[in-house]
């Protein structure tokens, strides 16, 4: 079996409640921090991006890489647009942590209906 199947069949196990995102931000990142390494939905303040003419909901599943102070970085980003609801973007995705206004473990194979 591979580490990444059996990283998910642990993780199918284990649920963990996050605090509220209010205790996640602020000037210490070290809850966020804990989470690197792990699978998330991050969803962003605005009401909608465009990226290359494609305009989408801010909702973004991948795994957390890196958290500093002012960002977070996920990689294996996934957009959740209608249109193409698997959109793998092709880099990591760096997000400031004060436009984050909410993140939660997530397995990024689940379909959530976004119309």
């Amino acid at each position: 079996m591979g580490k990444k199947k059996q990283k998910q069949k642990q993780k199918q196990g284990q649920r963990r409640d996050l605090p509220p995102l209010s205790e996640l931000v602020g000037t210490d990142t070290g809850l966020i921090r804990d989470l690197i390494g792990e699978d998330v939905l991050v969803v962003l303040e605005s009401h909608q991006l465009n990226i290359l003419g494609q305009t989408f909901r801010p909702i973004f599943t991948g795994t957390i890489v890196e958290v500093t102070l002012g960002h977070l970085t996920i990689e294996n980003a996934i957009i959740k647009m209608p249109n193409a609801p698997f959109f793998k973007f092709p880099t990591p995705l760096s997000f400031p942590i004060e436009k984050v206004v909410g993140i939660t473990l997530f397995d990024p194979e689940t379909i959530i209906p976004l119309t």
